[in-house]
């Protein structure tokens, strides 16, 4: 356990568990508040899949490769792991999240975040980020996210819940993730969570996103996707903010489906306001479509609307890279919640608002 003594820790080195392509690390990393030594840097971080693995070494780690182990969590040996004064892990939201079964803790990833309450009871850091969707609120009755605070609580953490909603913090979509800090019990700190007040007058909007600066033809992971005529044509009919079945469609290209109409269906951006949830799977019309042209989005459109910069190279083919980006947390959201983290070990006061999730 490190402990803060007369010789103050303003270096948190960061592990990661599930740690995806790399959106967390880059908010961590890049996190910064004024006049200050205050940082986090990259320690050890951990996923399974071998193209997010890659496109984190290569953006995060690409001096020290061996730092991101590349195997199914439940094969890691956490206690060989070099100590950390932090963790990050945003465990795989697919049981939790409302669009879905909902399986909760009864699904096959509902218990991952316990290998994060293993980290903790491991490494014992000063303080973690733990990251899930909204929909962990209501799993299980309610009781998904009572037990997941229970058992961190159990690890030596004062813990803060939190919905976020990024689209507040001038983010150019509308995210509504479940955020919860942990400050060791032993440190005198109290964390709150930032305010969206500073960030209310942005012009957080698709269209300024996906257009300014414009992108180059160029760009990495910009490759157009290739559509059916028929899905062109049907494009052609929806207006923008609309879906497949809220658009006046003629029959021929209407949508044959009974049941739920989910509403992301071929649903075309609305260039005066965020975008929907990017998502990292999904099959046809679950792509997001542009909001003037008659067309999926490319990936780079669609990391710009999670706010990764255009020299942030994903790797692997087209479809891997669209899962990489819909999984991935937004950038410059996460970053919001460190510099306050940052700011709360560093005795630095700053706009902060109630806490809106109750147990």
């Amino acid at each position: 356990m490190r402990k803060i003594e007369k010789n103050k820790v303003t270096e948190f080195k960061l592990g990661e568990l599930f740690c995806g392509p790399g959106g967390i690390a880059l908010g961590a990393t890049t996190a910064k508040i004024e006049d200050s030594k205050y940082k986090i840097t990259h320690a050890w971080a951990n996923d399974y899949d071998l193209d997010t693995c890659n496109t984190y070494k290569h953006n995060i780690a690409p001096d020290n490769a061996d730092s991101v182990i590349c195997c199914d969590v439940h094969k890691l040996d956490i206690p060989k792991l070099a100590p950390i004064d932090a963790l990050a892990f945003g465990f795989p939201c697919n049981d939790f999240s409302i669009v879905g079964e909902q399986k909760g803790f009864d699904g096959i990833f509902g218990g991952l975040y316990k290998y994060g309450v293993k980290a903790l009871k491991t490494f014992q850091p000063m303080w973690f980020l733990a990251e899930n969707v909204g929909g962990l609120r209501s799993a299980n009755e309610g009781s998904a996210l009572k037990n997941i605070l229970n058992d961190l609580r159990d690890s030596g953490y004062k813990v803060y819940p939190h919905l976020y909603k990024f689209e507040q913090y001038g983010v150019p979509q509308a995210r509504h993730r479940v955020i919860i800090i942990g400050i060791r019990n032993d440190l005198p700190y109290e964390f709150r969570p930032p305010s969206p007040a500073p960030y209310e007058n942005m012009d957080n909007t698709c269209k300024t996103a996906i257009e300014c600066p414009p992108i180059d033809p160029n760009a990495l992971n910009n490759e157009l996707t290739k559509q059916s005529k028929t899905v062109t044509e049907r494009l052609k009919h929806i207006k923008p903010g609309q879906n497949a079945f809220t658009a006046d469609l003629p029959e021929e290209l209407r949508l044959n489906v009974k049941g739920a109409k989910i509403s992301q269906i071929y649903k075309r951006l609305d260039p005066s306001k965020p975008a929907y949830t990017v998502t990292g799977s999904g099959g046809g019309g679950t792509h997001m479509y542009h909001y003037e042209e008659p067309r999926a989005l490319t990936n780079r459109e669609r990391a710009r609307l999670q706010t990764f910069p255009d020299n942030y190279e994903f790797k692997g083919l087209k479809e891997s890279v669209r899962k990489q980006i819909g999984m991935a947390v937004p950038v410059n959201g996460v970053k919001i919640i460190f510099e306050a983290i940052l700011k709360t070990f560093a005795g630095i006061e700053y706009d902060s608002i109630d806490f809106n999730v109750k147990e």
